[in-house]
């Protein structure tokens, strides 16, 4: 048994939801008497960069949509990440990805394709958490399969759901990428606030306590 368990968040994070859970968790499991470390990704792929270069989007809408065609066809791209965290010898590795349109986002599929993701999750226990919309269950067994693949032992998932119906969510989220704010009206309509519901830690919290559990 470890004394100290090592336990790694390695996730991608535009919008800071994200990494709200992420360190949510990290302070749960530093006070069970986890050692943590966090490896953010950061999405360096210059053909996108118009999109990621500056938040609140310019052009919202079309920007957000011009991401669509990469989503459908599963593609990758260039990203950066510390590669000095990557190489600690950890108990348990977490990753926490955001789902665009519908399964897992580019930059994080980018890393579980790469050779760091295998070095990484050989031999080693993984779990995972989606932040979403709606549509999380594509984005998680994603996240499960590719890790599996990179000899990674799954040990579990959960994910965090943003208000409203599968409409208002997504004028809401289109409304608050173009104004940097949440906004109770957008094209006339009353939205729900987007981004993380005010319960989220409490699920985060539980998630957390689980995987103490598992590196205890």
């Amino acid at each position: 048994m470890n004394s100290e368990p090592k336990i790694l968040f390695v996730y991608f994070s535009f919008t800071q939801q994200t990494q709200k859970v992420v360190e949510v968790m990290s302070d749960v499991l530093r006070a069970k008497g986890c050692s943590v470390s966090q490896a953010r990704i950061e999405f360096t792929d210059e053909r996108y960069a118009g999109v990621f270069s500056n938040f609140p989007l310019r052009r919202a809408f079309l920007q957000l949509i011009s991401m669509f065609p990469p989503q459908l066809r599963r593609a990758t791209g260039e990203i950066r990440i510390d590669h000095e965290i990557l190489a600690g010898d950890y108990d348990l590795i977490c990753f926490g990805s955001p789902t665009w349109w519908l399964t897992t986002n580019m930059p994080m599929r980018s890393f579980l394709k790469s050779d760091a993701a295998a070095r990484l999750l050989k031999g080693r226990r993984f779990g995972a958490f989606v932040v979403c919309r709606r549509y999380w269950k594509n984005n998680l067994e994603t996240v499960k399969r590719l890790g599996i693949a990179n000899g990674g032992d799954y040990v579990g998932g959960t994910y965090f759901t943003f208000a409203g119906g599968q409409v208002a969510s997504l004028l809401s989220f289109v409304s608050y990428m173009g104004a940097g704010i949440n906004k109770p009206r957008y094209l006339g309509l009353k939205i729900p606030p987007t981004n993380l519901k005010p319960d989220y830690s409490i699920g985060a919290e539980a998630f957390a306590d689980s995987l103490a559990e598992i590196t205890a």
